[in-house]
């Protein structure tokens, strides 16, 4: 973790497309907080708009070659209308150029979802399903 460089406090959203963008970048770079992009690909909302919060820094000490990135908090609109929550890791530059949610009602929503919403494992094993 990287304590001394600030956390950024904004609400991003995204399309599917770029979820599906960052999980593969996620899984290219070897970073351990993403989901397999074939799952996202079969269940997260084709028109959905997904949201990341940054919670902490996250370095690799041990890979040198994978600069500091944002463990994010986040959310994802199913196509069963449903949500659920689960961690993303996602280099600065990224996070950075995703649209930023400035609704404060649009925040709250969201916060409130993150609070509520089952993980990926909790629906998972509710749908009898697993992540490969």
């Amino acid at each position: 973790m990287n304590s001394d460089r600030p956390l950024p406090r904004e609400l991003k959203a995204m399309a599917t497309a770029s979820l599906l963008g960052l999980q593969e970048r996620a899984l290219d770079l070897g970073l351990s907080q993403r989901l397999d992009p074939a799952w996202v690909a079969a269940n997260a909302a084709p028109a959905g708009v997904h949201h990341l919060w940054p919670a902490l820094w996250h370095d690799l000490p041990h890979r040198p070659e994978v600069p500091a990135h944002l463990r994010c908090e986040l959310l994802i609109a199913l196509c069963t209308g449903e949500r659920v929550r689960g961690l993303l890791d996602v280099l600065p530059g990224d996070f950075a150029s995703l649209p930023r949610v400035t609704s404060r009602d649009g925040g709250m929503e969201v916060g409130r979802l993150l609070d509520s919403a089952p993980s990926v494992r909790e629906w998972l094993l509710r749908e009898g399903e697993t992540l490969s």
